[in-house]
């Protein structure tokens, strides 16, 4: 909304004043701590005391955004709300940026001054050139609790992003009162969806003149907190997410009434920008000429397109989405994710293949298929296959941006998610390739060398598959061994331990990329010792802590985001003179959340082997859930650190 922003300073009285009959009053105070009420102070490290945003609609090209926002600092571990940055670039630009900082009694201590406003470049690391900067102004203070109160307004020439309201968009920040008014000409009606608001909370409706006018209150928010295994606060928090039917973005017109309309303004917006060299074209088909199995050859243009390009984004205006054309990217053997992705789709089309780019919501959760709107973040390639004699129809989808990423392998960047293909007759929502218990494994065989002393020596090899291996390959990439033996290091969960050696191996070439790791461990305690016998726990490197119970009651669903299969044998080399003494007994569970088996027998040779298995499944469940959970966590746990006891008979 519009406003106006008013500052009170102390006046300097002068005498003659003092000795009129109408008297100074110094300025009200505003935002007192003592006026919050208990239950907002509760399990929070601040309180949005105000919370007031007005999107104004003035055009199919044009949107002004203002916001009053202040909040309440209780303690440190709030102090980043004291600060706060406004982003902007060529299609969106700042009117204003005000600030005030108020002490716990609600008294002005200082307005915003320039120097608490700084300007920066917001660049991502890999981006050749961006408009996008931002301002940050910072009004933190030393002594708590104390307030902030920001007002800014953007006017934007993007009107393919509408605002979204979240109030409450931290854990641990309670909201005293909030409101969003939208208004809109009639001629282009407003389009929004309202997420988790509280029980009788809904759009108001009015007209004003030609504009409707729609607006939400939400008061007395309590603070949320994390819970283990919980949704997303994005999945939890009210939240009102607008988006307009009609839009228009440097004179190009479009609408995102439905996913097939704004498909079908990305695709025209790039049409035609696919053309390539005839030479580049001639080198494409030669290099596909004697192969006749489709995957093959898309494969080899893969290949092709990883070892001639790289990636560097260009986002200047409408080059967020409109991408470089293919010739451009041949010359120059760069480009962004549209850039690239739509090169090759140029050189497939060469190859004699069709592929099509599609939008998605990479690294983030999965986008809200319910509400078309421009909700992704990444370009990738699809290419379908057509049934054939010897094969069924299926899908290759390509990750573009990369020169290490695995032929048709997606990962959990751009896996398991929604992506909006763009077709030439416009937007078709897909899904990208699923990765479940089955392709998400860890299996591991140890072998554990122990002596009389509870000393033991370990070999380890563990072979990680799918999304399990996604960390492993980054840091393939990414680290050097030094690097990357610091990183496994701190990853083990052993007391007293080192690494005498190490390797990590990638097989990229298989449909289901692996990671083989090699580990040689000195464990100079893997047993403790107690007269005649030693007491150890079988499980080397995979216990699964417990989950707590909460204090007054879930408060959301059950969200196992992840599924995965686990599985671990472990054997004991056992020296002469000890022998077995009790063995844990084999445990079963299967339960909705997974299951879980682990056994422990003696081999002909005297070693012990040790099978553990663990099944998670991809799955949400009801806040009732969660003691069912909680328990089937902690008989994992239990099971997990169950000892085996060895009797010394040589003594």
């Amino acid at each position: 909304m519009r406003y106006s922003f008013l500052f009170c300073q102390a006046a300097v009285l002068s005498a003659s004043l003092l000795l009129t009959s109408t008297a100074w009053a110094a300025p009200a105070p505003k935002y007192s701590v003592s006026d919050l009420s208990a239950s907002l102070r509760e399990n929070a490290h601040g309180v949005v005391r105000a919370y007031d945003e007005t999107l104004l609609v003035k055009s199919v090209s044009r949107t002004v955004s203002t916001v009053h926002r202040a909040i309440t600092i209780l303690d440190g571990a709030g102090a980043d709300w004291a600060q706060l940055m406004v982003p902007y670039d060529q299609l969106n630009s700042i009117n204003y940026l005000r600030g005030a900082v108020y002490d716990a009694d609600g008294r002005l201590i200082r307005s915003l001054r320039a120097s608490d406003v700084k300007d920066y470049g917001l660049s991502d690391g890999f981006s050749l050139a961006t408009d996008n900067r931002g301002r940050l102004a910072t009004l933190q203070q030393s002594a708590y609790p104390y307030t902030v109160e920001f007002d800014y307004e953007i006017t934007s020439d993007n009107s393919l992003f509408y605002s979204t309201w979240e109030p409450q968009d931290e854990p641990q920040l309670a909201v005293e009162h909030a409101t969003f008014r939208v208004l809109t000409p009639a001629a282009l009606p407003l389009r929004y969806q309202e997420r988790h608001l509280p029980q009788g909370v809904q759009a108001a409706h009015s007209q004003q003149g030609g504009q409707e006018v729609y607006q939400w209150e939400v008061k007395a928010l309590a603070a949320m907190e994390r819970e283990p295994d919980g949704p997303p606060l994005r999945e939890l928090v009210p939240m009102v997410v607008t988006a307009p039917a009609a839009f228009e973005v440097q004179g190009h017109a479009g609408s995102a009434a439905s996913w097939q309309q704004l498909g079908q303004w990305s695709y025209e917006l790039n049409r035609g920008r696919d053309v390539l060299p005839d030479d580049l074209r001639a080198r494409v088909a030669a290099l596909v000429k004697d192969e006749k199995d489709e995957r093959v050859r898309i494969r080899k243009v893969y290949e092709f397109l990883q070892a001639n390009t790289r990636y560097i984004s260009v986002q200047l205006g409408l080059g967020g989405w409109q991408t470089f054309p293919a010739s451009a990217v041949s010359t120059n053997g760069y480009g962004d994710c549209k850039a690239l992705s739509n090169y090759g789709m140029a050189l497939l089309q060469a190859a004699g293949i069709t592929g099509y780019c599609a939008l998605v919501r990479a690294d983030a959760p999965d986008i809200h298929t319910e509400f078309p709107s421009s909700q992704f973040n990444h370009v990738i390639l699809c290419v379908p296959l057509a049934q054939t004699k010897t094969a069924k129809a299926d899908t290759v989808w390509l990750e573009c941006t990369s020169q290490t990423a695995p032929f048709g392998y997606m990962g959990s960047f751009t896996g398991n998610r929604h992506a909006l293909l763009l077709t030439p007759q416009g937007g078709k929502l897909v899904r990208t390739p699923t990765y479940g218990v089955r392709e998400n494994r860890r299996e591991r065989l140890a072998d554990v060398y122990l002596d009389a002393q509870g000393k033991a020596t370990a070999a380890v090899r563990t072979a990680y598959t799918g999304l399990e291996q996604d960390r492993l390959s980054a840091m393939l990439d990414g680290l050097d061994p030094a690097q990357q033996k610091k990183y496994i290091t701190e990853s083990l969960t052993l007391n007293n331990f080192s690494i005498t050696k190490f390797n990590l191996t990638a097989n990229r070439q298989q449909a289901l990329p692996m990671v083989t790791e090699k580990l040689d461990l000195m464990l100079p305690t893997f047993a403790s010792v107690s007269g005649k016998r030693l007491f150890l726990a079988p499980n080397l490197l995979s216990r699964l802590p417990a989950v707590t119970a909460p204090v007054g009651g879930r408060q959301s669903d059950v969200w196992l985001s992840h599924a995965y299969t686990y599985a671990d044998t472990v054997r004991i080399h056992v020296p002469a003179g000890l022998q077995p003494e009790n063995l844990p007994a084999s445990v079963q569970l299967t339960t909705v959340f997974g299951t879980y088996s682990a056994q422990l027998h003696t081999l002909p040779d005297g070693t012990l082997q040790y099978v553990r298995q663990l099944q998670m499944l991809r799955t949400r469940f009801a806040k009732a859930e969660y003691p069912a959970y909680v328990e089937f966590r902690r008989k994992i746990s239990a099971a997990d650190k169950a000892q085996i006891v060895l009797l010394k008979t040589d003594a």
